[in-house]
């Protein structure tokens, strides 16, 4: 089954009403959960609502309650559960310009549901797409400090996103990033490999750690900033870090883009952040942005052709 015909059927349908929220439609699908667009009824708001959803052993009834499709999997979706809401209430603790805001975290239908703050923007893949690669290092150092001074605040609070890419890195209008899209985020305290399991990884943004059940931490989240601004850089995901096992060209590769207009000081950078070896990668956002020679608290100046949003948190329609 296709993707778009599996989000009509596990997904609850126009005008469907949840307690003070009514689903506008819906816009994406992960593996594990559903993304709505809705409407705050109080205020009339629009707000941006994700379902808990393991599409492996989960199902859905007239009713739209969420049910297990074996009783087996009713321990999974239980400890899923327990979770996704443990994560949100985290997640609902943050207060910082550069990570989208959880506002309520509530159960019906048999599941959980996050809602997050509406906003406008494109995600960073249009202006990967829009340029073919090829975005200027003044673009990098401006959008991505704003994007480490996001991170920097989720690692401060023990969270970990492990799932940064350019379609989590929503640009507003103004064209200041929002980290979005919290589908695979781990609380750090008491964290187990078998915690990171199950979870699909978007192949060439998650570092080796993840792909094996490794140490995970805030280098594992490094990894994938190094690799979100290759992708700025040349236009498409690097390889997998499983097959850069076999054979890994990669940082021979990003050096020679120092021909075309970027600094060294930037590469390498690059090239320290997607260290295979977790242990020689910066080990913290403070360390890469020494390597970057930025400062996260430093005011952004916005270039002027970020200013045309379009759709909010990064819905696919």
């Amino acid at each position: 089954m296709a993707k778009n015909e599996r989000l009509q059927v596990n997904a609850l349908p126009k005008g469907y009403q949840l307690p003070e929220y009514l689903i506008e439609k819906p816009i994406n699908e992960g593996g594990f959960s559903i993304v709505y667009l809705a409407t705050h009824l109080p205020t009339r708001s629009r707000v941006i609502i994700k379902e808990f959803f393991p599409v492996r052993y989960a199902r859905r009834i007239d009713t739209g309650r969420v049910e297990t499709v074996t009783e087996e999997a009713s321990r999974s979706f239980g400890l899923g559960i327990k979770r996704f809401f443990n994560e949100g209430s985290a997640l609902a603790r943050i207060n910082h310009q550069n990570v989208v805001h959880v506002t309520n975290l509530f159960r019906a239908n048999n599941t959980v549901y996050m809602v997050m703050e509406f906003e406008v923007g494109r995600d960073m893949r249009w202006y990967i797409k829009r340029k073919n690669g090829g975005l200027s290092e003044k673009f990098l150092r401006t959008v991505f400090p704003e994007v480490l001074s996001g991170m920097k605040e989720l690692h401060k609070n023990h969270i970990l996103h492990l799932d940064i890419k350019p379609a989590n890195i929503l640009l507003r209008s103004g064209g200041h990033p929002l980290l979005i899209d919290f589908g695979a985020v781990k609380h750090m305290k008491g964290l187990t490999n078998l915690e990171v399991k199950g979870h699909t990884l978007t192949q060439g943004f998650a570092p080796l750690e993840q792909h094996n059940h490794g140490n995970i931490g805030p280098w594992s989240d490094i990894y994938a900033i190094g690799a979100t601004m290759y992708a700025c850089i040349t236009g498409k995901p690097p390889p997998s870090s499983p097959e850069r096992i076999k054979k890994d060209k990669l940082e021979a590769e990003i050096r020679t883009f120092e021909k075309k207009k970027y600094s060294r000081s930037l590469l390498e950078a690059i090239n320290a952040a997607m260290k295979m070896d977790m242990t020689q990668r910066p080990q913290s956002i403070d360390q890469f942005l020494v390597l970057l020679d930025a400062d996260v608290n430093a005011p952004s100046k916005i270039m002027s052709f970020l200013n045309k949003p379009v759709l909010g948190n990064g819905g696919k329609s």
